[in-house]
């Protein structure tokens, strides 16, 4: 299974679980967990959510030939498509959702993170938004977020060159809870998320829902605006020269295009 899916002691587990193709997610694997994100959501019994990778990497963002497969007809959005879906639930899940990364987390892999309520990097967690290199524009609300949590400069740079950031970089800009060796990343993760499964789950929500709500209808719009923008531009020239140049594992040229 790409994605393992467990419930233990209250704990909602998402894992990816293919470390040979760098974890990188295809549609039936963004379905699965949004599949599992509206069951945690409706089970009494889910009182946290735990999402994490292996401890060299958590993951490589898309897989570009499942993502260009299956790529929108005609440049337009569509909106069942399960990465969608998987955006849907994850921005909106009630109840509490926890991030154990360590390794590379590219594109949608540090987007996702976002919207997460606790966020825990290794020391060798390696973060990147790298969707002007593609040709594209940023994802999961992300032009809106990503500004809020590290201020416009830093956010700027990082999505505009699209250049790695390591874990201590992330901690300063306010974007990850805590950085941990290694080997405690799962442990440390994991008792943070026995400790909201203790407390009175209608307090997590309602401080959840609160924390959240000045800016949910912002996050709606920055979704939808981002999506129809990526889903236009992946048709364009650029971003055909920059997946080309990925598959022939070269150095794309964008010169030609104004």
């Amino acid at each position: 299974m790409d994605i393992l899916i467990r419930k233990t002691d209250g704990i909602l587990t998402i894992e990816f679980n293919r470390p040979e193709r760098k974890n990188a997610i295809t549609g039936a694997m963004y379905q699965t967990m949004a599949d599992a994100l509206i069951d945690g959501e409706q089970d009494a019994a889910v009182r946290a959510i735990l999402i994490t990778g292996k401890p060299e990497i958590f993951t490589a963002g898309n897989d570009l030939e499942d993502f260009l497969k299956n790529a929108p007809a005609g440049g337009k959005p569509d909106a069942s498509r399960p990465v969608y879906q998987f955006m849907r639930a994850l921005s909106g899940s009630t109840k509490p959702v926890i991030a154990a990364v360590s390794g590379a987390a590219i594109g949608i892999g540090t987007t996702m993170l976002m919207h997460c309520d606790l966020v825990y990097v290794a020391d060798n967690a390696k973060l990147s938004m790298p969707f002007v290199q593609l040709g594209l524009c940023p994802e999961f609300a992300s032009s809106l977020l990503f500004p809020a949590i590290a201020g416009y400069p830093r956010a700027a740079e990082k999505l505009l060159l699209g250049e790695a950031f390591m874990a201590q970089e992330a901690f300063q800009m306010g974007m990850v809870s805590k950085v941990l060796p290694l080997d405690e990343l799962i442990p440390f993760a994991t008792r943070q998320a026995a400790k909201l499964v203790a407390l009175p789950a209608a307090s997590i929500r309602a401080t959840k829902a609160l924390m959240k709500r000045p800016r949910a209808e912002q996050i709606e719009s920055a979704i939808a605006a981002e999506i129809e923008l990526f889903a236009a531009m992946l048709q364009a020239p650029e971003a055909k020269e920059a997946f080309t140049a990925f598959f022939e594992k070269r150095k794309p040229d964008f010169s030609k295009f104004a």
